[in-house]
């Protein structure tokens, strides 16, 4: 059986014209919402979801594209940008009757989270960031012979049709390369859950690859008109991060604070799935975050 977070109810929910989301909901209290990463699903949350559904209602979606939710086409190219994205979240958490909410946001999660944090201000009351750059700011870091860690970006950034054809090749072997290259513990990712991952990766190949070829053109087009006009989140954010700025020679705080004026950004020392890693210090750094 999928592995699933103890104590919470599962449904989906629609969100947009032949959208739905597979979700799972804890816990009462004001609402925290939860974008899981890639090459993940909501499951990614599981421990830190029932730490904070002792005070607050907790909304774990897979995000459109992603293990049991809706994977549509994208035939012009907009369907997996952050802002259609964002705005699934939007009406998720308002047809589970929350017109603002708390959002934290895991790799790819992060990168819709701070879309929603952009275009949806009134909605967003914090954000918290989990080991990312906003999109802009990643492809401009990204140089020489250290982008090779970035190769994937890459790859599906390429026109519809060859990274799909390469990747369904061996979908286990590419998925499973980033759950075992970015894992400081294994042990975080115990077998049923990497096991869950794979086959939730393998069946949404074509949706996968549309999301990343999302973040290497509207996305950066959404981000730069942003730019241009000023606009930064409003909100406290938090970022929780690796030192990837020492390795690729960046300074991680200063690319944040130029879209958040209220941040904390922390430098951590697990691995890349931080929330399953060290699961107490993402919900302590999310407590915190909800308290400012």
């Amino acid at each position: 059986m999928t592995p699933t977070i103890p104590g919470f109810s599962y449904d989906r929910v629609p969100v947009a014209d032949g959208v739905a989301l597979h979700v799972a909901v804890g816990g009462s209290g004001s609402p925290v919402v939860l974008l899981h990463g890639f090459p993940q699903t909501h499951l990614m949350w599981r421990h830190v979801a029932v730490g904070l559904a002792d005070r607050h209602t907790v909304i774990c979606p897979d995000l459109r594209g992603y293990g049991a939710s809706d994977k549509p086409a994208d035939p012009d190219g907009t369907a997996y940008a952050k802002r259609t994205m964002a705005a699934d979240v939007v009406a998720l958490a308002r047809a589970l009757g929350h017109e603002r909410f708390a959002l934290a946001g895991h790799d790819r999660g992060a990168l819709v989270a701070v879309r929603a944090g952009l275009d949806h201000p009134d909605a967003v009351t914090h954000l918290a960031a989990l080991d990312v750059l906003p999109t802009l700011d990643m492809w401009d870091v990204l140089h020489g012979t250290t982008a090779a860690v970035g190769f994937h970006l890459y790859l599906m950034a390429q026109p519809p049709g060859l990274p799909e054809t390469l990747i369904s090749g061996a979908p286990d072997a590419f998925f499973g390369h980033f759950l075992d290259l970015w894992a400081r513990d294994p042990q975080a990712l115990p077998a049923d859950v990497r096991a869950a991952y794979l086959t939730a990766s393998r069946e949404a190949v074509p949706s996968i690859v549309a999301d990343y070829r999302a973040s290497a053109g509207i996305d950066v087009a959404h981000d730069r008109a942003d730019r241009d006009r000023g606009a930064t989140l409003r909100m406290p954010v938090t970022v929780l991060q690796q030192d990837w700025g020492a390795a690729l020679g960046y300074d991680a705080a200063a690319l944040w604070r130029a879209w958040a004026p209220d941040l904390r950004h922390v430098t951590v020392d697990c691995g890349h799935f931080m929330a399953e890693e060290a699961p107490g210090r993402v919900s302590g750094a999310l407590r915190e975050l909800l308290h400012r």
